[in-house]
């Protein structure tokens, strides 16, 4: 299981680069100032970094408990991308709506809209991360 060091960098690392992709493609599909766009994304990102440490604890014990091992198959990481970003949506859904004086139908679309991204550029990331710092435990299975 990662350590929480470990856990850190995959969470920052995530979200620099997360922001450095979402702002400016908000800012153009939502026609957005780009200071709005940068708020939305930022505050979004800094929302998805405390979600993400805290999601991603819970579902290693989770898979520890029940798989014996953190290892994961492709299911598994869609399963854990898709997850993820509901659990984000539920969190910040009336925040952007309120935010940005839209409706919550309109967040919604927005909201859908980013977390699409996110749970691609989720699945992508995570599993370069995974290479780029394997476990020592995938190390020795040959993972």
């Amino acid at each position: 299981m990662r350590n929480t060091a470990d856990r850190i960098r995959h969470a920052i690392s995530f979200e620099v680069i997360g922001i450095l992709l979402a702002t400016p493609l908000a800012a153009f599909a939502f026609h957005l100032p780009g200071g709005d766009s940068a708020v939305v994304i930022v505050a979004s990102a800094t929302v998805a970094m405390l979600w993400n440490y805290v999601y991603n604890l819970g579902f290693d014990h989770i898979m520890v408990k029940v798989r014996g091992s953190t290892e994961k198959s492709t299911a598994i990481r869609v399963m854990h991308a898709v997850l993820f970003e509901l659990g984000l949506l539920a969190l910040m859904l009336p925040a952007i709506a309120w935010y940005l004086g839209i409706s919550l139908w309109q967040a919604l679309i927005m909201d859908i809209a980013l977390a699409a991204f996110y749970m691609v550029y989720a699945f992508v990331f995570n599993w370069a991360y995974d290479r780029v710092f394997p476990l020592p435990e995938w190390r020795e299975n040959g993972v």
